[in-house]
């Protein structure tokens, strides 16, 4: 890959800088929405109560994947600040401790879910046939865990140096794939069998395996920015040691996120099949405030990273304003839309009038408040890439257990909202944490960053090229 696909943030105007570094992690993570449509779509055609267990697992499988959300936060803030210190064999050193990182983790979770399957489906509240339907749908997505730690791993180093393309290119790979195998499997398409829910899951694994197959062979080449060197593989506990000091809080922020996922699935699951159904694709239509916000979240991290490696904090600041205010102001367009036309967004993925209705009801109390929960996913974003995870976690943690777990309880079962409630806390979690982060950004306390630019290289000292 030549330099002119590597997109430094250190120098020359911040706004095309930052649109160029947005746009395929935007594009990227619409892909990824659209496979998650597609996905609740060809389900939607078994019946209800296997969108109802899909809505359920989607939360459960992201509990253990969310743990390379913390090796992956960390990842970024070493490599782009490596790369904006002009450091590129520490960046291809820290590359090689995350694929190691990761491969264990991931190992180790994947035979932990698998073991505890089924009392975990049981405690979330699935009962008769969406038990069943859930368990067909968790197993096969259990087993994807450790390719699917390193999809992330893969994409999360490419765009730490500035190669968001390739990592675009990846997560083009994964979805497609996905949505070709999607129909084959659930419903039988062609020579395979009717598998049903465990087709989604199958064709989720399928599709991660072959990513982390061609992400392997990305970074052994060597010419997509970052190289994976095979004797770099060895175990350096320095660095290990900081990637999960750094990633560690990442870990609790996406445990936190995912924890709070399932019991606020579990809320939701008391009211029946009718409301699950309902918030499973008012999630999935909801996630276009993460697809933009996520995508500029991360372009953000590497924007901030770059420039407090180059010592620019006063940059690095810059970019995450500008990045929030472009996100605020395309999701309050796109809740305006949704909120416009609920029934024409819900009546897409199921023809049940319950359904409809519900979900209509779930999009008129949270598309309104989109752009709040994206604006605080650009400011965690900045925080991220300045190595500073904690407070990223802070804010999740606030965001979930403080201002929308108890008052959604407080609001749907104290007072009798019923599902409405649920919605309602939601809004309100939103805006408050968005308040909250922005002024604790405004503090300038996440400034030092993490890499010492002073520092000798120790690989270089050590005669290493």
């Amino acid at each position: 890959m030549s330099d002119d696909a590597r997109v430094d943030m250190t120098t020359g105007a911040i706004t095309p800088k930052l649109f160029a570094l947005s746009w395929p992690l935007v594009l990227g993570n619409i892909v990824q929405t659209l496979y998650n449509l597609a996905d609740m779509f060809w389900v939607g055609r078994v019946n209800a109560e296997a969108v109802a267990a899909v809505s359920l697992m989607f939360p459960t499988s992201w509990m253990f994947v969310s743990v390379a959300m913390g090796i992956t936060a960390a990842a970024v803030a070493l490599v782009s600040q490596y790369v904006g210190a002009d450091k590129q064999r520490e960046a291809d050193h820290a590359v090689a401790q995350t694929v190691l990182l990761t491969v264990g983790v991931g190992l180790a979770l994947a035979t932990l879910g698998y073991l505890i399957r089924e009392p975990l489906v049981t405690l979330i509240g699935a009962r008769g046939a969406v038990y069943d339907y859930s368990l067909d749908y968790l197993e096969p997505i259990l087993a994807a865990i450790p390719f699917t730690f390193l999809f992330f791993a893969f994409r999360a180093v490419l765009r730490a140096a500035g190669d968001v393309r390739t990592a675009m290119w990846l997560v083009l790979i994964s979805a497609g794939l996905n949505v070709v195998l999607d129909p084959i499997l659930i419903l039988g398409w062609g020579p395979a069998p009717e598998l049903g829910v465990q087709g989604a899951g199958i064709a989720t694994l399928i599709s991660r395996i072959a990513v982390a197959l061609v992400g392997l062979y990305v970074l052994l080449d060597g010419g997509w920015g970052v190289t994976l060197r095979i004797p770099d593989l060895k175990p350096d506990k320095s660095v290990l040691t900081e990637l999960v000091t750094i990633g560690a809080p990442g870990t609790g922020d996406g445990l936190a996120r995912s924890f709070a996922a399932v019991f606020f699935a579990a809320l939701v699951a008391r009211f029946g099949p009718v409301a699950t159904a309902a918030y499973g694709i008012g999630i999935r239509l909801m996630s276009v405030s993460w697809t933009v916000s996520g995508a500029v979240g991360q372009a953000t991290a590497t924007g901030v990273g770059q420039n407090l490696g180059a010592d620019r904090p006063e940059r690095a600041e810059e970019v995450t304003w500008k990045a929030m205010v472009a996100t605020m102001l395309f999701l309050f367009a796109a809740g305006g839309l949704a909120f416009a036309f609920p029934d024409e967004a819900i009546a897409i993925f199921v023809d049940d009038a319950r359904v409809v209705a519900a979900g209509v009801d779930l999009l008129r109390i949270l598309a309104p408040f989109w752009a709040f929960l994206g604006g605080l996913m650009v400011i965690q974003g900045g925080f991220r890439g300045a190595g500073q995870t904690k407070q990223a976690m802070a804010l999740s943690l606030a965001s979930r257990w403080l201002f929308r777990i108890p008052p959604a309880w407080l609001l749907g079962y104290y007072l009798a909202w019923d599902a409405n409630g649920l919605w309602w806390a939601m809004s309100f979690s939103g805006v408050l944490t968005f308040v909250i982060g922005v002024f604790w950004f405004r503090l300038g306390r996440w400034q030092e960053g993490v890499v010492d630019r002073d520092a000798p290289s120790p690989k270089a000292a050590a005669g290493e090229d």
